[in-house]
């Protein structure tokens, strides 16, 4: 069996990620603190998030997808302990909207740690 070790891969360039032909993995993803002042903790291709009110957050692409036509994924930790939903929205090549659902209620409500990747 044959073995590749490496610290890191890049486009030919040495700028960016490689393109992937036959396997999957995340354009972008993002772990951040959505609470108070909105702190990236760790993040592949998002620049930045924006906060647009309770449980409302836009997730900026640092380098945007070829188009709007992606699968989003997402989750959040839950201060008691109770189920939340992550619902997406206003899809575009350079961002997307993101809202984090207590209770499938459409009440927003913000969270201390919110996941989301991006598939295309």
């Amino acid at each position: 069996m044959s073995e590749i070790r490496a610290t890191t891969i890049s486009n030919a360039a040495g700028t960016g990620p490689i393109t992937m032909t036959g396997q999957y993995a995340a354009k972008a993803w993002v772990n951040f603190d959505g609470t108070g002042t909105v702190a990236i903790r760790q993040s592949g291709n998002v620049s930045s998030i924006t906060d647009n009110g309770t449980g409302s957050y836009t997730v900026n692409f640092t380098t945007a997808m070829s188009d709007a036509n992606y699968s989003t994924f997402g989750t959040s930790a839950a201060a008691a302990n109770t189920g939340k939903v992550v619902l997406y929205s206003t899809y575009s090549a350079s961002q997307v909207l993101i809202f984090n659902d207590i209770a499938s209620n459409l009440t927003g409500q913000d969270s201390s740690i919110m996941n989301a990747a991006v598939f295309q």
